[in-house]
């Protein structure tokens, strides 16, 4: 059963989402502020947060930070509907995909399923390729591990799976469309202009060697590829 760790101060909203997912055979654990979600972090295994940006203490932008110094545990972030920067500052910092408020309750439970359905899937895959390599760079698809020139890349769920996509075709195209609906299991609305964030956290991952040639082409007005 999957654990999920939900970081809320609306009790409200806390408490639907709770009830929900629980009746979804999900076990949840509810905080309300960012402090005692990162403790019940450090205490807990989860196979997901559900992470709000507006919180007292600390809010979700630095609740996230702290946890990405020491876990890849998937992020969904919920904002506000007209905070398109902090958005894109989330992704930026390690969360896996967002939801604005207000949300449709089963919307955010296709989004839960379809972030766990991909962290097991790629926990599980290695049937067929295993590991991809490509340009001085191993993916291990069932270690879920990246190598650059043998130095390990730290990588969000969303990246990892993003990357693994583009490494499997290289000189294929993509368009931001396939990218978002690969990575969430349907269109998202809204997301198309934040997939860009996660190429932008791809390439300061794999890139920040001078001598390393870049990687993600950029094909203008229709998606990325990775170089052959």
């Amino acid at each position: 059963m999957e654990k999920i760790l939900i970081i809320e101060d609306e009790k409200e909203i806390n408490d639907v989402v709770n009830d929900y997912l629980s009746s979804l055979g999900y076990e949840t654990f509810q905080c309300f502020n960012g402090l005692d979600g990162v403790k019940a972090h450090e205490t807990g295994e989860f196979d997901l947060i559900i992470l709000d940006l507006m919180m007292p203490g600390i809010d979700g932008i630095e609740t996230a930070r702290r946890i990405r110094q020491d876990s890849l545990v998937p992020i969904l972030m919920l904002t506000a509907r007209d905070s398109e920067a902090d958005k894109v500052l989330g992704l930026e910092i390690g969360a896996d995909a967002y939801m604005t408020k207000p949300f449709s309750i089963r919307e955010l439970g296709a989004q839960v399923r379809a972030i766990l359905r991909r962290w097991a899937a790629g926990k599980n895959n290695g049937a067929e390729q295993s590991v991809l390599s490509h340009r001085g760079i191993e993916m291990d698809l069932m270690k879920r591990t990246v190598l650059l020139e043998g130095r390990e890349i730290r990588m969000t769920t969303a990246q990892f799976d993003l990357l693994a996509m583009l490494l499997k075709n290289p000189g294929r195209v993509y368009t931001r469309g396939e990218l978002i609906e690969a990575l969430s299991g349907y269109q998202y609305e809204g997301y198309e202009r934040t997939i860009d964030v996660q190429i932008k956290n791809l390439r300061k991952a794999l890139e920040n060697d001078p001598s390393h040639p870049e990687l993600i082409k950029t094909v203008w007005s229709v998606g990325y590829k990775v170089q052959e």
